[in-house]
């Protein structure tokens, strides 16, 4: 399709239609979570949705969860080195997830695109991604393990079903029953989507409402290369480790980040892609640099694809941030967890008032997967625990939060006793957890699970081995950790099994804390000065 017309649009067009995207976007997110049928949607709301270009550029993300956007920005074009838009029509729809040739991160977040029609013209793109729970019970050492892999293909033509490729998708599954209802609320929320759209052209004229797209990407792009001219000219370096039960020793990671001007370089290093999950591919880096760049430079830049073109990323190819085929990448939001806070941590050096210290630093995931008692039908069970968000120059950490690069919501002790063979024990706060400082860095989670029936259970986190930083002084917050009752057999790269009544504790970590801690009590400070003490 050619560039959109030429046509003048006014500020406060551009600011109309800028919030019309928004609005559409949440709503798309709404229809998707209030259809779905699997707890990890309906209740846990681990989707996302968002509206592109006819090229592929992001016109608005909805609020949802960051991570999201590596899928998001990969998939369309992977879908248009495949397929013409010549040969596109109103009711297509594709589908994909492979991390290599279908634009996505990792396999269980499955991406339902739709081109939007108006009158014959090919707009936009309607896009969502939903993270199925399944793909469960397997191994990390390379992603033919971990799932199916879905390039991008027709899923609907013309709006009629490809019920063979929906077969084909399903039979892989472990609960196609979850799937296919899920697949469902996707396509009714794109649907949702594609009206939304159409209507904004008939009411505003589709030339304008082009305009207005591309209009909002530059002044995404003037907002950033603003925030980034607000931050001091220089180089600034910063390393922290990573840990994973996939692995015996914590690896480091590094990046230097060069501001120049109203530009800024991220240059990564990493060691070599591993055989195991962690490892992420160079969509899912640049939805984090995005992100992390974003929250110190101006958090108030509209999410579209303008912000990241004063950014640029560099990382060597076959790495772990930056990996190439056939590197395993379920459990890539672990490490995209610590590029945020390698970013954090470099820009603190030079903007400390904008940073908060380091949060959790991890997803902690758990999930078990069995036989219902009786029936006999599988069961997979995901759950995302939070932990410790970091302290700021001016306000304690929040406690018990998802932080960073994701954005769910924990799932209800009632929805997860009603529909899966396990009993939630505790569910709290951990005392403590949060670091030291003139503002305290947030408390991580306990959550302790019975299990009633047998099941596998594969648990990933990190920062066990070492713990979130504070800043300006700030103490670290305490790192995460698994406790089994007795009896429980070993666990080997996070996988294991669970017999009735045997009992997991998971506990996440804190986050760091910000300023001296004696800061924090003016009277003490004052006590120890007078006493020839200092209170660090």
């Amino acid at each position: 399709m050619t560039a959109p017309a030429p046509v003048a649009v006014d500020p406060i067009t551009v600011e109309v239609i800028g919030s019309s995207f928004a609005s559409i976007t949440e709503e798309m997110g709404e229809a998707l979570v209030k259809a779905s049928y699997s707890t990890n949607i309906k209740e846990r709301r681990d989707c996302s949705t968002a509206l592109f270009d006819v090229e592929g550029n992001t016109l608005c993300q909805a609020e949802h969860i960051p991570m999201h956007l590596g899928s998001f920005i990969g998939i369309i074009p992977h879908i248009l080195k495949r397929h013409p838009t010549a040969q596109m029509k109103p009711g297509d729809v594709f589908i994909g997830n492979d991390a290599y040739e279908g634009g996505g991160t990792h396999l269980p977040d499955i991406v339902l695109a739709e081109p939007i029609f108006h009158d014959g013209t090919m707009v936009a793109w309607a896009v969502n991604t939903a993270h199925h729970s399944d793909f469960a019970d397997r191994g990390h050492a390379h992603i033919y393990q971990e799932g199916l892999r879905i390039p991008p293909i027709r899923l609907y033509d013309g709006g009629v079903l490809a019920k063979d490729v929906q077969e084909l998708i399903l039979l892989n599954c472990q609960v196609p029953r979850e799937r296919l209802s899920d697949l469902r609320a996707q396509m009714a929320a794109n649907r949702l989507g594609v009206e939304r759209v159409r209507a904004l052209c008939d009411k505003y004229g589709r030339d304008t409402v082009l305009a207005a797209g591309s209009a909002l990407q530059d002044y995404a792009e003037r907002k950033m290369r603003a925030g980034i001219a607000s931050i001091p000219d220089g180089v600034y370096r910063f390393a922290d480790f990573f840990d994973n039960p996939e692995i015996e020793t914590p690896l480091e990671f590094s990046v230097e980040i060069t501001v120049a001007g109203d530009e800024m370089t991220l240059a990564f290093e990493s060691p070599p892609q591993a055989r195991a999950g962690f490892n992420m591919v160079y969509t899912a880096l640049l939805s984090t640099v995005y992100y992390a760049v974003k929250t110190v430079s101006d958090p108030t830049i509209p999410p579209n694809s303008g912000l990241a073109r004063p950014l640029t990323v560099i990382a060597e190819p076959g790495t772990v941030l930056n990996c190439v085929h056939p590197a395993a990448v379920n459990g890539r939001i672990a490490s995209c967890q610590r590029v945020v806070d390698l970013i954090h941590g470099a820009l603190a050096q030079a903007v400390p008032e904008r940073v908060i210290a380091a949060c959790c630093g991890t997803a902690a995931a758990a999930t078990f997967m069995g036989a219902m008692p009786g029936s006999g039908e599988l069961w997979v069970y995901l759950e995302t625990i939070g932990g410790g968000s970091g302290a700021r120059a001016t306000k304690d950490g929040l406690d018990g939060v998802h932080v960073h690069m994701t954005n769910t919501s924990n799932l209800p002790v009632e929805a997860l006793e009603l529909e899966y063979p396990l009993t939630l024990l505790r569910y709290e706060l951990v005392d403590g957890s949060g670091g030291q400082g003139r503002q305290r860095g947030g408390m991580g989670l306990r959550r302790v699970y019975r299990a009633e029936a047998p099941c596998r259970l594969n648990l990933d986190n990190s920062r066990l081995a070492s713990q979130p930083w504070g800043i300006a002084g700030g103490g670290p917050g305490q790192g995460g950790s698994f406790v089994f009752s007795e009896g429980v057999g070993p666990f080997v790269n996070g996988d294991g099994a669970l017999e009735a009544g045997q009992i997991v504790e998971i506990i996440t970590p804190g986050a760091g804390g910000y300023g001296p801690a004696w800061e924090r009590d003016p009277a003490a400070r004052a006590r120890d000065l007078r006493e020839g003490r200092f209170a660090g």
